[in-house]
């Protein structure tokens, strides 16, 4: 039997679980190791093996055997699809024009409800057809359920699938309208433990808040305040707990570091500046990144508005260059704010943009504001971002944390 533990915060031992369920009265010791996550699921196959040892660690002659940990990511489906759907023969519900349709496509949850989808797994889909009215009563028209796999046949087969109006009585008519679907392409959607186990390289990437509603840095309830006795403040702690997790992940330490929302060295209001001061937007490790951080607070004025659209697009700009050039690295950017975003849907249509990019953004809340806007851009409930010109991300790339929860959680 193996037992599994991962070590906390405050050096700890937590067990995660055990290979066998089993209430045993007499265990026998037969050895143990360590390792870090990013030891295994770097590996190619995803698969780790490592030299048992006694409790007071290797060395010595004896051969406490081996054990041999896999990794595997759990999801239904890696595929996502691209469709054109389109109707013919639809009935007219509008009494004086003609109707205006519009599809909507849903998929069942758990609890029965249907909840609407732009990527999903072969389970059947709810396509229903609407008459568009501007004051929001939208008409049916006519619905049916296919499950993804049944819409392909019906692309293979160039053949429709007749609607039909559900009713009360649990009877269903079915109508003379017809979905068609005009094209039909499967496309692989590529997690970050793909990436990372297909030799890409981790690149991290910071940035730094300095807006007025951080308080100014001098002062002890600032969330940017330096104590001298040495205890972090919320953004020291972030980049500290963030950094030295990934670092493990990037080979050479040399960190991209920019803030945002404040008056530069010159007096420049800038939304995306080198966190160091020079024109070398990298620092040398989490040190480095710390180091910076500090120095910024003496010479950078806070301002505003929050603007992230800026930072974002530098990190895609990055991302997209390396990816364009064959250069085999994953980027993982790191917003550390306090406060409410003032270009909400410019950040929207950036994030967007990215969705196609080998990038992830987690962004840390620090302090007490209101954080709505970031559960948004973190598309938890499985409605995907969509940008002013009605684009849909290709997948979800943001994971928001409020810097609070995770403390309490760890307490």
């Amino acid at each position: 039997m193996a037992v599994l533990y991962v070590k906390k915060m405050d050096g700890t031992l937590e067990e995660l679980g055990r290979t066998e369920a089993l209430n045993l009265n007499e265990q026998d010791f037969l050895g143990e190791t360590t390792c870090v996550l990013s030891e295994i699921v770097t590996k190619s196959n995803r698969t780790l093996t490592l030299n048992l040892h006694g409790k007071n660690g290797p060395g010595g002659s004896r051969n406490f055997g081996a054990l041999t940990v896999r990794a595997e990511e759990t999801f239904l489906s890696r595929m996502t699809v691209e469709m054109k759907l389109c109707c013919s023969r639809l009935d007219n519900v509008d009494m004086f024009s003609k109707s205006d349709p519009f599809l909507r496509i849903s998929r069942q949850t758990e609890d029965g409800n249907h909840v609407p989808i732009c990527k999903t797994e072969d389970d059947p889909l709810l396509i229903e057809c609407f008459d568009f009215n501007s004051n929001g009563n939208h008409v049916l028209i006519g619905q049916l359920h296919k499950s993804v796999s049944e819409l392909e046949k019906l692309h293979t087969d160039r053949s429709g699938a007749n609607l039909i109006f559900p009713s009360h009585r649990g009877q269903e008519k079915v109508l003379k309208g017809q979905l068609f679907v005009d094209q039909f392409i499967e496309k692989e959607h590529f997690s970050f433990l793909d990436y990372i186990s297909s030799g890409f390289e981790l690149n991290f990437m910071v940035a730094i808040d300095f807006t007025a509603s951080n308080g100014t840095p001098r002062n002890q309830d600032s969330l940017h305040y330096i104590d001298p006795s040495g205890r972090l403040n919320s953004y020291q702690q972030a980049i500290m707990e963030v950094g030295e997790v990934i670092q493990f992940y990037d080979s050479d330490r040399r960190f991209p570091a920019w803030g945002f929302g404040g008056r530069t060295y010159d007096g420049t209001l800038s939304h995306c500046f080198n966190l160091n001061g020079t024109n070398a937007y990298e620092v040398e490790g989490v040190q480095g990144i710390m180091s910076a951080y500090a120095s910024a607070l003496h010479n950078v004025t806070l301002a505003g508005p929050t603007l992230f659209s800026h930072v974002i697009s530098m990190a895609a700009q990055m991302a997209s260059q390396a990816n364009s050039n064959g250069i085999t690295k994953y980027f993982v950017l790191l917003i550390i704010t306090d406060g409410v975003l003032t270009d909400i849907q410019e950040t929207m249509d950036a994030l967007v943009r990215a969705s196609d990019l080998p990038l992830s953004i987690l962004i840390v809340g620090v302090g007490n504001a209101d954080f709505k806007q970031m559960e948004v851009l973190d598309a938890d409930d499985g409605r995907r971002l969509e940008s002013s010109t009605g684009r849909v991300a290709t997948r979800d790339i943001v994971q928001f944390v409020p810097m609070q929860e995770v403390h309490s959680k760890s307490c």
